[in-house]
């Protein structure tokens, strides 16, 4: 019998270049000397342990592919990069300069660069994790450049005829006739005498048809050419094959012999579908298990990019994520009734491929005053639903945990709300987890622990529960009564054929509920049941109800409740 596959990971995302670095006297718009970084060294065996006694299962490490920099890497014959067409002393993870690289300020010794990222993957995968790495097919670094492509690659645009605007085989978009210039709202903090010069002007990679884009374009990047004419009614040119089709299978062919597990796939539904329908069989041919995760915000696209263009997972932030934000932040429109829509009109029918989060270095962090500063333990239910609603992954971003704040001032980051991916930077809560490599906590807040409590238990429960892993999913909502707070309070079943639970996560922050749920004949038809009886298993709550005596027919404020349902019967 073939195994039912387990959707039910638990993804780490570290912001790579902050993740390990242990200094604590920063310099504004700081260089990678002033304010340290991460190196592979310290993604050690006793760090991955911890993470992996978390709860996590595959670590997503943001930033390991070689991206420009305003740091200078000349000497080890790595070309140095225009600062001011690079976003931040660090410079953007997402503008790629070499698919065939890894950064080398991750490195102790820049020229051992590639052995000290292999070792590095091996103590993951001795560790029992999986590495999840960014493809970002979109776009590239405006000065791309490989000098570590295996032989018989030839770089992007080397062939493109330039005086097109388009060419279904050039790899960039052109503006014959013009120069590119950096935003006028941008001021490099580096001094740089000579001008950059690109001639003629490419269009930047959020599809910006100009030679001065803005600064909150994404002018530090060039477009990718897929074979769509975007100035004449995006007319498809798929046969033959782009040559930039081929150019990015061969990077996926790369990394996959490389032995990493998964690509999260950035900004995937900017490009077209048919493009990922060509190479995801190719790359799971080679190995069966990798897996490809799809950055999407268009919930109408969702089915294509899983059936057609073989994704195994797409990002919920457009629905599920916007749901519960607004719960956790107590708008006025916020409902549970948006988790019921969320799976009726949206996902319900492929829940399994379902990414769900509540951070990630694109979103402001849960303490932010923008978001639930004022309600952090409101992450308790919504954490419940992220985990538990259906049997599909999870993705945590570091310091969330901890209720990291991200509310320092680092230099191109300029919003006190998300932790930096442009700046050289630390983690400051996180920073304290790590404990100069001890990895003990012991100099977190009483607050930061028992929120990492949670979530630790949490996920402990998640791998334990078969239910959680693989079971059955059932609505609640539509059976219950008059009385019951249906904007603040959702109820749903989970279950297999040996078992079956009933969750239920209130929202209200200020309101505790005696409910009496109704499970409907329905329900129990489909579970084989017929009389049933409710046995408490355990809570979710906030601290100061922690260690006290609680009334197992109660669901308190901002908590959430797990029974097993036992028939007294079987149909």
């Amino acid at each position: 019998m073939q195994e039912v596959r387990n959707h039910k990971i638990i993804i780490y995302q570290m912001m790579f270049h902050l993740w390990g670095n242990t200094n604590t006297n920063l310099v504004y718009n700081g260089s990678c000397e002033q304010n340290g970084v991460t190196k592979f060294k310290d993604v050690s065996d006793k760090a991955l342990q911890a993470l992996a006694n978390k709860g996590f299962t595959h670590i997503y490490a943001t930033g390991l592919i070689e991206h420009a920099t305003m740091e200078d890497f000349s000497a080890w014959g790595i070309p140095l990069d225009h600062p001011s067409i690079v976003k931040g002393r660090a410079g953007s993870p997402f503008a790629i300069k070499d698919y065939y690289d890894v950064n080398p300020f991750l490195a102790t010794d820049p020229s051992q660069r590639w052995e000290e990222f292999e070792a590095m993957l091996q103590r993951i995968h001795h560790s029992n994790l999986k590495l999840i790495i960014d493809f970002v097919p979109n776009h590239l670094a405006r000065q791309y450049l490989s000098d570590k492509k295996p032989k018989g690659i030839i770089d992007f645009g080397v062939n493109d005829q330039v005086d097109k605007a388009f060419d279904p085989n050039n790899n960039f978009y052109y503006l014959p006739g013009t120069q590119f210039s950096v935003p006028s709202d941008w001021t490099c903090p580096v001094p740089c005498t000579i001008p950059y010069i690109e001639i003629p002007a490419k269009a930047s990679g959020n599809n910006v048809f100009s030679a001065q884009p803005y600064k909150n374009d994404w002018f530090e990047t060039v477009k990718l050419n897929y074979g769509i004419d975007f100035q004449h009614q995006q007319e498809k040119h798929f046969d033959p094959v782009p040559d930039t089709w081929n150019k990015l299978l061969d990077v996926l062919i790369f990394w996959t012999n490389v032995g990493v597990d998964s690509f999260r796939c950035d900004m995937a539904e900017m490009v077209p579908v048919e493009f990922w329908a060509y190479v995801i069989p190719k790359i799971k041919a080679i190995n069966s298990e990798i897996t490809f995760i799809a950055e999407i915000y268009q919930p109408h696209r969702y089915h294509d990019y899983i059936f057609k263009g073989g994704f195994d997972y797409l990002y919920d932030k457009v629905g599920l994520y916007d749901a519960l934000r607004r719960l956790m932040e107590e708008k006025p429109e916020a409902s549970v009734e948006d988790i019921t829509r969320v799976w009726q009109q949206e996902s319900g029918e492929f829940g399994e491929h379902m990414l769900r989060f509540l951070e990630n270095h694109d979103e402001t962090r849960i303490n932010s005053p923008g978001f639930a500063q004022h309600n952090l333990w409101s992450s308790i239910p919504a954490m419940v639903i992220i985990a538990c609603l259906h049997h599909g992954p999870i993705m945590h971003y570091m310091g969330q945990e901890f209720a990291e704040p991200a509310n320092e001032c680092e230099g191109f980051n300029e919003a006190l709300d998300r932790t930096t991916m442009y700046d050289f930077w630390r983690v400051e809560t996180h920073q304290r987890w790590m404990n100069k490599g001890k990895f003990d906590g012991s100099l977190l807040t009483l607050q930061e622990k028992q929120l990492d409590d949670f979530y630790v238990k949490l996920y402990q429960f998640v791998h334990s529960n078969p239910c959680i892993q693989r079971g059955k999913f059932f609505d609640l909502q539509y059976a219950q009564n008059e009385e019951y707070p249906k904007r603040k309070v959702y109820a749903f079943l989970r279950y297999t054929e040996q078992d079956c639970l009933l969750i239920v996560c209130n929202f209200d922050a200020h309101q505790d509920y005696t409910l009496d749920i109704i499970i409907p004949e329905l329900a129990l038809n489909m579970m084989g049941m017929n009389d049933v009886v409710l046995n408490y298993i355990q809570s979710f709550v906030p601290p100061h109800l922690q260690g006290s005596k609680v009334n197992t027919q109660v669901v308190y404020s901002n908590s959430a409740n797990f029974y097993r349902v036992v028939s007294k019967g079987k149909l």
